[in-house]
């Protein structure tokens, strides 16, 4: 693996973000995936329950930008360090948070295991 892979699997991310379709965010993952929305989160195990989890924090597509960079890897693990920023609208201003994502991929590209940690910035 080699971080174009790890390029590859957060693209494929960021159009399961923008789309909320259930076939882009299943298709990230294996059937036997683990997410963790925090490190100290209970996970959604399954792709089944990712989806489904996934589906019930959406975000509305264009509610926020998104940039990445790959900063580490160690064989199938690769790290990941983000900016998002969300927009401001009726409910709260805008908003940007500092990510490190850690991302376990099989060899056909797709997630086993997924944890993020998230840090609003000031």
């Amino acid at each position: 693996m080699d971080a174009s892979d790890v390029e590859r699997w957060v693209q494929g991310y960021e159009r399961a973000w923008l789309s909320n379709d259930p076939g882009h965010i299943g298709g990230l993952f294996t059937d036997d995936a683990t997410y963790r929305t925090a490190p100290d989160a209970e996970p959604w195990i399954g792709r089944d329950a990712i989806v489904a989890g996934w589906l019930e924090h959406r975000d509305e597509p264009g509610a926020a930008a998104f940039s990445f960079e790959v900063i580490g890897l160690d064989g199938f693990r690769g790290f990941v360090q983000g900016v998002t920023t969300y927009r401001a609208d009726e409910e709260r201003p805008e908003r940007t948070y500092d990510n490190l994502w850690v991302i376990d991929l099989n060899e056909d590209g797709r997630a086993s295991a997924y944890t993020e940690w998230f840090i609003r910035r000031r």
